[in-house]
This record gives structure tokens, sequence and C-alpha cells, in this order.
């Protein structure tokens, strides 16, 4: 048993998760990957193939698409939303940029539990449009799911297609991430881990994405809802480490990349990149070892991918922390550490 498999059983043995699947290797593959416990407790193993509730770490992924709709000239950082939807123009909203709205610096609040008291689409996305800002634009940095709810429709507005047709067709498909989706079907439940008993829904959800706004949403939303497995998010991760190439060609150019995956928040108190988590320099998730160059994303119910283009390292680590409660806390740790020893592994 590797120290990470080991370390990992430990944490199941302590109840920070019923199962975990971890992937680490460099941009030229996989030089690690195992599991532990199961998909439930009491349920069937974690298997390689096993499918994961990614929770946010969605996000990044999700506006990809509008990386390569810059590139095609669609759009521009600086473009506001208005530009795009006319439902903001008379809003507070109206001239926030894309940028802001990817570095997290539009002043959009977090943490709203919407879906409470707007139990459609058209009223939680109405209910967005008239939030309060938090804060003036480019002073703070506030994590806001809310924002990523508006880059969604903006992608869909862009392409004139569902956000789950674009991001198939620009980013899933040339990367060869086959087994990464949104609303699962009922053949794959089998393969799912279960993450929280949800006592709105009256049970433990299983195939339905965990988020309660990405429910109300239709389980398609830029915040929150894809599934995916160790072995699609190995994928990714080689293929950003590789500037954007990928086994069939290229996604991204290499500029891009960087642009995306840089520090854009370096004067504010959280470093971020667009769309990416970059490495705060004290208590990041990607632990002590990663290079401040390194980035990633952390998702609710459990779940991380971080990569250190300096170091040529990337490690995936998919649990269901949230199951059967959301009250545990030890995953913070868990990751730290897990980081720690991944970089490790892959540098030996």
């Amino acid at each position: 048993m590797s120290r990470i498999t080991e370390f990992l059983q430990q944490a199941r043995d302590e109840k920070a998760f019923s199962g975990a699947a971890y992937a680490i290797g460099n941009s030229d593959g996989i030089t690690e990957q195992g599991t532990v416990g199961t998909l439930f407790w009491d349920g069937p193993s974690v298997q390689l193939d096993s499918i994961w509730d990614l929770a946010s770490v969605t996000k990044p992924i999700a506006v990809l698409p509008l990386m390569v709709m810059l590139e095609r000239g669609e759009c521009y950082l600086e473009d506001v939303i208005a530009h795009f939807l006319p439902d903001y123009k008379d809003t507070n909203k109206a001239n926030l940029t894309l940028r802001q709205l990817l570095a997290h610096t539009s002043g959009i609040p977090g943490q709203q539990p919407l879906y409470q008291t707007s139990p459609t689409k058209e009223e939680l996305l109405a209910a967005v449009r008239n939030l309060p800002l938090r804060y003036a634009p480019d002073t703070d940095v506030e994590y806001s799911s809310q924002g990523f709810m508006i880059l969604g429709e903006i992608i869909e507005t862009i392409a004139g297609d569902s956000l789950d047709a674009v991001l198939q067709q620009l980013v899933l498909e040339p990367i060869g991430m086959s087994q990464t989706l949104f609303n699962p079907c009922a053949h794959l439940h089998s393969r799912i881990a279960a993450t929280e008993y949800c006592e709105w829904r009256g049970t433990t959800v299983i195939g339905e994405v965990h988020d309660e706004n990405a429910v109300v949403l239709g389980g398609i939303a830029g915040h929150a809802g894809l599934f995916s497995t160790a072995g699609d998010m190995s994928k990714l991760c080689q293929a950003m480490l590789r500037l954007g190439e990928t086994a069939e060609g290229r996604f991204l150019q290499p500029e891009t990349v960087r642009l995306m995956t840089n520090n854009q928040t370096s004067s504010l108190k959280l470093a971020r990149g667009l769309g990416w988590q970059a490495k705060d320099r004290h208590d990041s998730p990607a632990g002590d070892l990663f290079s401040m160059s390194s980035y990633g994303h952390t998702g609710f119910t459990g779940t991380s991918i971080w990569m250190d283009p300096e170091d040529d390292v990337f490690a995936v680590l998919l649990t269901n922390r949230v199951h059967p409660t959301r009250t545990s806390t030890a995953i913070k740790r868990i990751r730290s550490i897990f980081h720690n020893l991944a970089f490790l592994s892959v540098r030996s």
C-alpha cells in the first residue's frame, strides 16, 4: 500500500468520507492512482472509474469555453454583462466585466441559498440579477457562485446553445474527457459516490448534483453540476500542464492558459486566476510544497484538482466528504497533506 493510499485509508477510518479516488502525475501522464473505501457507507467499493460530484471544481472547467471564445474574437475580458444579457442593462451589475466575474472581484456576494425562495430556474436567475453588491468591484475578493451562474448564461448566449453542449464540443471532446458530464443518466448511478442526506429533497443524493441552487437550474450551471472520474480529471490536468495541447491537438493556446492561471488578484487578500484558484501564501489547499505558480480548485463535496507548471506535477483527489452530512471539516487538513505527499511522490 502506497503512503498516499495508507493516508487516505486512515482518513476513511476516521469517517472523513466513505470513499476516495486519486490520481497524481505530470504532463506525460499518471504516475500513481488508487482508491479507498466505498461509494457510500456499507456500499460497493470505489473503483478507478467511479464517478464523483465535482461541486465547485465545475467552475474552472465550465468557463474554459469562454477562453476559446476569447481566442475566436467573440468576447474579451473587459466585456460587460449587459453586452450579452439585456436583462442586466438597468441593474447594479450591468457594467461588471467578465474578468471581474472570473476572478471573484465583482462584488456579487457568495453563499446565497437562493433555492429556498426561488423554486424555478427563471426565479433563481432573477434573484441573482437582484442581489446587492457587497463591495465595489476590484476592491476585494469574495468567492461567488452567483457570478459563475451569470458566466454560464453568457457562454450560452455567445454560443447560441446550452452550456453542456458547448462544453462538450469545445472542451470535453478535444481533451478526450468522455466520463465528464452534467446530469448523469440512471444507468451510471451504480458508479456514482453518494453525497449528503438532503432534508430539502428527503433522500441521500446519488447521481443528482449536491448543490441546491444547481438543482433549481436543472443540474447544468456554471458554478456546479459536473460529474467526473479521477481519470478524466487527470486528462484535464495534463492538457493544462501542456499549455493546451491534447492527444487530439490543441484546445487552447499557451498564452491563454497562462492568462487563466496567473494570479490576477496579487494586490488583494486572496489569490485568484480566471476561473482558477491561485496559490495563497498561507493556508492553501495545495499544501506546502506546490510552488507559488501552481493553481487548481476545490469542491464542497470533497473534490480537488491542483497543477504546478513550474515543477510539472498534478494531483487529483475526489472524495464524498459530505456523506452522509456536511458537518466534518477534516477535508481541509486531508487535502493539504495529500498534496504534500502527491508532490513528493511525483517528483521522486
